[in-house]
This record gives structure tokens, C-alpha cells and sequence, in this order.
């Protein structure tokens, strides 16, 4: 088994690409978080209702369950860089809408609402192309270090950018917040726009959208391994965010804290993400992903159950650092062996599939758990997820031991 080496850690830095994507996506991330955050705080100072807030998530989370196929049949007709400019060009104009609302006094609700569905479609577009995209920056070997380095971006913005907003937010107000994530967006189109991207081979004519989705489909119905993949993705964000949702009410109901309190549980998912991202990137060109992925799928609920039995604030830091890292090895590891597997003219359609799968069954998930905890608490919910998780991982090692002998 390899050993970590911090020489392997940053092996797809080698590329000039994946060095220009690597910077202008992490100032990119940095203002996402920005705005994030400062569209939570403004939506509620304009408000006053946690009901809006319900309100801004499915409107920016809708569009993936109306787009994300379609995203990814799109980003296997067209160059992806050239989609991907056009998604990002979207989402600045967007944060500027929003930043001229702002300073300008007239933002109100409504339109927060509208400017996250649009958001959501820009994003179901650029979701299954930026999945697709990091096998045209780094060799096939490097594919897994380039995937958790992209993990580690995200995890380190979102460490940074929500404190940022919240200290630009009291001393400027909401508009610097979206100006600066729209100033953000500038990075990574330049940085798109400076690669050197090899010319591919113009994809063969197709009779419509609807046939190149349906294709996309059955490809991944049909391919066991990667319908297997795909369906524990779904399962972790199904059943293995619950605790991200009710975060807030089990700092105040469960562990009798404050805000502080939520403060230290939000970072100790984030810090062990970040640790699992960087370990698995300095494995470098390893050959157990298989093993790996299942270690991490089985030792993630074991974690949460961990955390939902322990009352002490460092032991519950503890669990939620573990299963911040178990979770990452799991999803990243998964993308990576999807990409390993899928045919490269269906790469966009299958990480559409992907993309749809994670980032649709998210707010599910979130809404179901918040339900469950209404009528049984929030300590049994989470173990109750916790154990459907790790029966279905236990059910997958038994029946298809294939997945942990893949390389």
C-alpha cells in the first residue's frame, strides 16, 4: 500500500492547465462562500423569516433537477472549456444584478429568490462540464490527485470565504460581498481562457438532445460498476448529510450551546475534509481506490453514530473531523473511478448523471431528516441514516466485491 508523500500530494501541479485552473477556481470558491454567506444574512435582515431561507435553497436547487442531464449533453457536444467560460460569464453577471440591488437600496426578497434559480441553472450547466473537464488538464495516472486537490480547493474556501463575508458584511454591507464574488469570477475565466487545450475530435453528429441523453442513461443503467458508484454517491448525500442539516438545532437542543457552538461544528466537518482531501492527493497514482472507497463508505457512518452519542463538544469535534474525512476519501475516490470507467464520449453525460445524483438527493435528504427529527428528535435521526448508510455499504461489500478490487 502506498505510503503518503507530500512529493506525490501536489503531483497534478505539473500541468500548466490544472496550475490555471487550480488558482482562478480557488479565488472563484472564495467569493462563492462570500456570497453565500451574505445572501443567508441579507435574506434574513430583509425577512425575519428561517421560511425564506427554506425558500432561496429550493429555488437555487431546483434547477439541477431540471438541467443537470441536459448540462451534461451539452458538455459532450461542445468544447467544455468554451461552456464553462459561458457558465462562469453567467454567474458574474448574476453577482453584479445582485451587487447593484444592493447598493442601491432596492433589493427585496423576491428577487434574491429569481437570481438563485438563475444561479441554479448556470450551475446544471456547469457542474457536469467542470467534472468532465479535469481529464483535459492532467494525464488519466494523475486523475485522483487532481479530483481530491480540487477537494481541497473547495474545502479551504469554504473554511476562508464565510468569515471573510461575515467581517466585510459588518463593515461594508451585503453589496461589497457580491461585488467581490462577481470580481471572483474574472480569476477562472482568465485563467480558462489562458489554457492551452488539446484540439478533440469533433463528437459525431447526433439526432437530438433527448436521444444523447437517453443514451447516457442506459450507458450507465447497463454498466455495473458504475451504476454501483453512482448509486452510493447517492446514498451519502441521501442519507449521510443529515447531520449538516440539523447542525443549528442540535447545537442548541442536543449539546445546550450558542452560536459559538454551531461555529465549532461547521469547521470540524470542513477541517476534516480538508485533512481527508490532502491525504488522499498524497497517495498519489495509487492502484486500491476500490479498497479505499469502501473504507471510507463504511467508516463514515460509524462516525456519525459516533457523533450522535457523544454530548462533550472536543470528543463531538472529533467524530465530525473523522467523518469529514472519511467522507471526502468516499466521494472523491468515487468520482475518480467513475471518470477511470466512463467511455471519454460520454464522459459529460455521465458526470451530468453524477452531478444530478449528488446535488439533487442533497436537499431531499435535508428536507427528510428535518421531518424525521420533527417527530422522533434529532439523535435518533441521524443514527437511524447513520445505520441505513452502513447497511447498504455492507450489502454492496458483500454482493459486489468488484468495487473494492478496482484500481
Amino acid at each position: 500500500m502506498s505510503q503518503p508523500s507530500w512529493q506525490q500530494a501536489f503531483a497534478a501541479f505539473k500541468y500548466r492547465n490544472y496550475r490555471l485552473w487550480f488558482v482562478g477556481q480557488l479565488v472563484s470558491l472564495f467569493g462563492t462562500w462570500m456570497q453565500i454567506t451574505a445572501q443567508g444574512y441579507l435574506v434574513f435582515q430583509l425577512t425575519n423569516s428561517p421560511v425564506y431561507l427554506g425558500y432561496v435553497a429550493f429555488a437555487s436547487g431546483l434547477p439541477a433537477w431540471l438541467f443537470t442531464l441536459y448540462g451534461g449533453v451539452i458538455a459532450d457536444r461542445m468544447s467544455r472549456r468554451a461552456l464553462l467560460v459561458i457558465t462562469q460569464t453567467a454567474m458574474l453577471v448574476l453577482a453584479f444584478i445582485l451587487a447593484a440591488l444592493a447598493f442601491a437600496g432596492r433589493v427585496q426578497p423576491w428577487h434574491i429568490v429569481v437570481l438563485a434559480f438563475l444561479l441554479g441553472i448556470a450551475n446544471a450547466f456547469d457542474a457536469p462540464a467542470r467534472q468532465a473537464f479535469v481529464l483535459e488538464m492532467v494525464e488519466r495516472q494523475d486523475l485522483t490527485n487532481a479530483i481530491a486537490l480540487n477537494a481541497t480547493m473547495f474545502n479551504a474556501a469554504t473554511a476562508v470565504g464565510p468569515a471573510a463575508a461575515g467581517i466585510t458584511y459588518a463593515a461594508f454591507g451585503p453589496a461589497w460581498c457580491f461585488t467581490l464574488n462577481g470580481l471572483s469570477f474574472i480569476a477562472v475565466i482568465v485563467a480558462l481562457l489562458m489554457m492551452r487545450i488539446k484540439l478533440q475530435a469533433a463528437p459525431a453528429r447526433r439526432s437530438s438532445a433527448t436521444g444523447d441523453l437517453i443514451e447516457g442513461l442506459r450507458y450507465v443503467i447497463a454498466h455495473r460498476m458504475i451504476r454501483a458508484l453512482i448509486g452510493l454517491v447517492g446514498l451519502i448525500s441521501l442519507f449521510g448529510m443529515s447531520f449538516v442539516t440539523l447542525r443549528p438545532a442540535w447545537a442548541v437542543t442536543v449539546m445546550h450551546g450558542d452560536a459559538a457552538t454551531l461555529g465549532w461544528l461547521q469547521s470540524g466537518r470542513g477541517v476534516g475534509a480538508l485533512f481527508g482531501a490532502l491525504y488522499l492527493a498524497s497517495l498519489g497514482r495509487i492502484n486500491f481506490k476500490g479498497r479505499l472507497l469502501m473504507i471510507g463508505v463504511l467508516s463514515f457512518p460509524v462516525m456519525l453514530v459516533g457523533f450522535a452519542l457523544e454530548r462533550r463538544l472536543p470528543l463531538s469535534l472529533l467524530f465530525l473531523v473523522v467523518a469529514g474525512a472519511t467522507m471526502i476519501l468516499a466521494l472523491n475516490l468515487a468520482n475518480a473511478i467513475v471518470q477511470t470507467l466512463v467511455s471519454d464520449e460520454l464522459r459529460g453525460r455521465v458526470m451530468g448523471i453524477y452531478s444530478l445524483v449528488f446535488f439533487g438527493f442533497m436537499p431531499i435528504g435535508g428536507l427528510l431528516a428535518g421531518a424525521v427529527a420533527d417527530s422522533i428528535g434529532e439523535q435518533p435521526t441521524i443514527i437511524l441514516s447513520a445505520v441505513i448508510l452502513f447497511a447498504v455499504a455492507v450489502l454492496v461489500w458483500a454482493l459486489l466485491p468488484q468495487v473494492r478490487e478496482l484500481e
